[in-house]
């Protein structure tokens, strides 16, 4: 669904970080509050586009990275360069190099699953957060245990653990199976033609394929040593696209009472792709969460 009409000056930047590059696609007022969005799988940067042109309208300074190994960021070599706090320490860095002492975060599938992370490492970087369907970490793992639906739901994930194949597979024929996903997955019309080429553009960069995977491979390998008793004190709005295929809605319900100011929206005509399917409402969602007294 392209829905952005108006021209919007977008700026490309390289910025240093942990010991790689990261891409970071920037708009807005250079002295505006700083909102830096996290993209998940398999997306990149613009996959954030009607959100930066919502959020620059408003005055917000937008930085939206390709995250380590996606389109035209470093990719780095071997499963221990996608380690969680891996991940988490390159936005740190990237939030520290931009000059301001907190920033709000937005961040949806795995960009939330690093933004959890995130603010639970370093929560004096983070004024204000939200967090769109993917649930706190803990409750992720301790779901997977007890309940067999989800199990199934996430078998993917362990069809992405086998070497180079699930590459071959999924770049076959021009990635039909990867996009075949994306409208899968969504509401009709969610994905354009047009936003799918960009996909596929980014998708093709040498590496990209297997560093993409590399994070879930990463997530099942070296498992990261997360709290179940640690508490989100970032403030924190949840998003949550109640039709979600890959995701049971109750772990937004459990993953809401890890956070010690939170507040839980269910857009019950919306997947896992709500950005995508109803920008105007999940743009309004944004803004009234970053809002500065």
């Amino acid at each position: 669904m392209t829905t952005y009409t108006t021209p919007l000056e977008i700026e490309h930047h390289t910025v240093a970080t942990n010991g790689i590059n990261l891409h970071v696609a920037q708009a807005g007022p250079v002295d505006g509050p700083l909102v830096i969005l996290l993209h998940g799988f398999p997306e990149f940067w613009h996959g954030w586009m009607n959100q930066i042109e919502a959020l620059v309208a408003e005055g917000y300074r937008v930085w939206a990275p390709d995250q380590r190994g996606y389109n035209l960021s470093d990719k780095p070599q071997g499963i221990d360069s996608y380690t969680l706090d891996v991940l988490v320490d390159d936005i740190a860095g990237l939030i520290q190099s931009s000059g301001h002492a907190q920033v709000d975060m937005v961040g949806h599938d795995w960009g939330a699953i690093v933004l959890w992370r995130l603010s639970e490492r370093y929560p004096e970087l983070i004024r204000r957060q939200v967090i769109m369907n993917v649930p706190h970490p803990a409750v992720m793992m301790d779901f997977l245990k007890s309940h067999a639906k989800q199990m199934m739901k996430s078998a993917y994930v362990f069809f992405f653990q086998i070497p180079d194949l699930p590459e071959k597979i999924l770049a076959a024929k021009d990635w039909k199976r990867l996009t075949g996903m994306l409208q899968q997955s969504a509401n009709e019309g969610a994905f354009s033609e047009e936003e799918l080429d960009l996909y596929r553009a980014a998708w093709s960069q040498p590496g990209a394929d297997t560093a993409m995977l590399n994070w879930y491979r990463a997530l099942m390998q070296k498992r990261p040593d997360i709290s179940d008793t640690a508490m989100i004190t970032v403030p924190t709005r949840m998003i949550w696209g109640s039709n979600d295929q890959a995701l049971s809605k109750e772990m937004s319900d459990l993953s809401i009472r890890k956070c010690e100011n939170g507040e839980l929206i269910h857009l019950d005509h919306c997947t896992h792709w709500l950005h995508h399917e109803d920008p105007k409402r999940v743009n309004t969602l944004i803004l009234q969460h970053l809002k500065y007294d």
